[in-house]
């Protein structure tokens, strides 16, 4: 498995190159930000046994990426006139984001696919998309450094998997456990961090904008929505590495 890796191992030390690009096939892809190194906060006292300069922390908050919402999220579920479930949009016509995209955007999972049948599920897909050329497992967080009035009333469901093989768009879900108040979050705040996992726990990973060529295009597409066909998605991992080209990641000329 990954019989391509073998061929050209990264040396032992330094950074990992990992590709990032927005979708340019998305629609309206300019409300979509780069994502970025997680801001630290700024340190309040000089103490020599301050939290602000313990190693652990500092090395597992420079491993942080993060990623703001691109739009306002002001949602509550409910339900339709036919009684299925929905997602209601609470602003009505004084959203900032027109009501029919929202349905583009944001999706509620089917009833019968929630974890628990009285915590509603959606899903927002994105067109963030990473990839590498050498091992690297990507893992999504809550925004956990970032402190909220309001909690919201639920969890950001988390995911892990390699985009070394799997360069597939991030997607990012959210489950309620109180149906009765509502999903805030403003365009702009942080929405989601990610880490990037190499094979040698002691590399860091360094973002650069990747392009989106022929090669990773067609390569993407042949792993593109095959949830809808089978489960078990990851026991595919094996037949991917053997068809992927040697070379997927292609630095972002500007």
């Amino acid at each position: 498995m990954f019989s391509f890796c073998k061929r050209d191992k990264a040396p032992a030390a330094g950074l990992v190159n990992v590709g990032w690009l927005i979708d340019p096939e998305w629609e309206a892809s300019v409300i979509w930000e780069a994502p970025h190194k997680l801001p630290r906060p700024e340190a309040k006292t000089s103490h020599a046994k301050s939290v602000s300069v313990c190693p652990a922390i500092l090395d597992h908050e420079a491993r942080l990426f993060e990623v703001t919402c691109p739009v306002d999220i002001h949602l509550r579920p409910g339900r339709d006139a036919k009684g299925t479930p929905a997602l209601l949009a609470v602003d009505g016509d004084k959203s900032t984001i027109r009501l029919p995209y929202i349905n583009k955007l944001a999706a509620l999972m089917p009833q019968d696919e929630w974890r628990h049948p009285n915590r509603p599920m959606f899903q927002v897909g994105t067109p963030y998309v990473f990839v590498a050329d050498v091992p690297v497992y990507i893992t999504m967080y809550p925004a956990f450094y970032h402190y909220l009035d309001k909690p919201l009333p639920g969890l950001m469901l988390g995911g892990r998997f390699p985009i070394h093989v799997w360069p597939r768009p991030l997607t990012w879900a959210f489950e309620w456990h109180d149906p009765t108040k509502d999903i805030m979050i403003n365009r702009g705040d942080p929405w989601f961090y990610f880490s990037l996992e190499t094979e040698d726990p002691s590399r860091h990973a360094r973002l650069v904008e990747a392009e989106m060529t022929k090669e990773l295009r067609e390569y993407a597409r042949g792993i593109h929505n095959v949830t809808a066909y089978v489960n078990r998605t990851f026991s595919l991992f094996n037949t991917a590495s053997q068809r992927r080209p040697k070379t997927l990641l292609t630095p972002k000329v500007r």
